[in-house]
């Protein structure tokens, strides 16, 4: 086994591309897994010795344990927001992630982090939600001391959460806001928990933590869009559109073939997304967290 080899599952995503960076930055040797290796070689090029890209995909266990053969650590950083055929929530959040993780015990690997999100709850009403709780369940019982990772929102110049936000606010004079606007929303930046994952890996600690990484300030949906706007030069009307209102409306837009709202973001944005101030977060892992006004106009300048 190699003590400096990390399988990264989901490596070319949103998170998983800035987690393949940063380990990188800390001299491990990456082994990225995903079902398009050319997207990776198109991110990082090809000539570092200490990049590899292998094709894997997430349902298949053949290709998970080639992918994690002579591993010391692996992050599955796979994630899904839209249902798509055999792409499910459960299929993706719980059955792959259980695959992903008794692979990763039954080859020997000594550290796994599994990404998952702020609020998991497999109680909640909200199918995203419930399947994200039963993935960590699901985790922990094939890898009992894999570590958990609980981002809130992730922003970053490429995201589509603020660009997307950004972009309605600079197109419609008036802006339909989800319910009241009184959603509670602790914005991560991605960079921030690339370098929390980085963290986790380098530390000594082999015990199962869950992390919970939210950004430095809580806003409600309307403050943030209130700040946002301010930062970006708008004056955009915000008005209050009724969640019943919503759920009607991504009811429609599911049948599109690229739907602009989904019944799951509607459900979504009905729950807090906030850290709970008992579980270790950032500062556990020595990082000060960005802030949303800090990283808009370099967010702006790319947009």
């Amino acid at each position: 086994m190699n003590h400096r080899v990390v399988t990264v599952f989901g490596g070319t995503g949103f998170l998983g591309r800035r987690v393949v960076r940063r380990l990188r930055a800390g001299e491990f040797f990456v082994r990225i897994a995903s079902r398009h290796p050319e997207r990776a070689r198109k991110l990082f090029g090809s000539d570092d010795p200490q990049l590899q890209s292998v094709e894997a995909n997430i349902h298949d266990e053949r290709a998970i344990a080639d992918a994690l053969a002579g591993a010391y650590g692996v992050v599955n950083a796979v994630s899904l927001y839209v249902e798509q055929g055999r792409e499910t929530f459960h299929s993706v959040h719980v059955e792959s992630a259980r695959r992903v993780a008794a692979q990763a015990h039954r080859a020997g690997v000594e550290r796994l982090i599994h990404v998952s999100g702020i609020g998991s709850d497999v109680a909640s009403p909200s199918l995203y939600i419930r399947k994200r709780g039963e993935g960590e369940l699901a985790v922990r019982a094939a890898f009992t001391d894999a570590t958990i990772i609980r981002p809130a929102v992730m922003f970053g110049p490429d995201d589509a959460f603020l660009t997307t936000i950004l972009k309605l606010l600079g197109r419609l004079p008036i802006y339909p806001m989800f319910g009241r606007g009184l959603t509670r929303l602790q914005p991560a930046y991605v960079e921030d928990v690339a370098e929390a994952t980085a963290r986790v890996l380098q530390g000594t600690e082999t015990h199962p933590i869950t992390f919970e990484c939210g950004g430095p300030r809580v806003y409600s949906y309307e403050e943030f869009l209130r700040v946002v706007a301010h930062e970006a030069g708008l004056k955009p009307k915000l008005i209050p559109i009724p969640f019943a209102a919503w759920h009607a409306l991504a009811w429609f837009a599911e049948m599109l073939p690229s739907p602009p709202v989904t019944r799951n973001q509607v459900e979504l944005m009905q729950v807090d997304n906030v850290s709970s101030p008992e579980m270790p977060g950032f500062g556990e892992l020595g990082i000060s967290p960005y802030s949303v006004e800090e990283m808009l106009q370099e967010i702006l300048w790319d947009h």
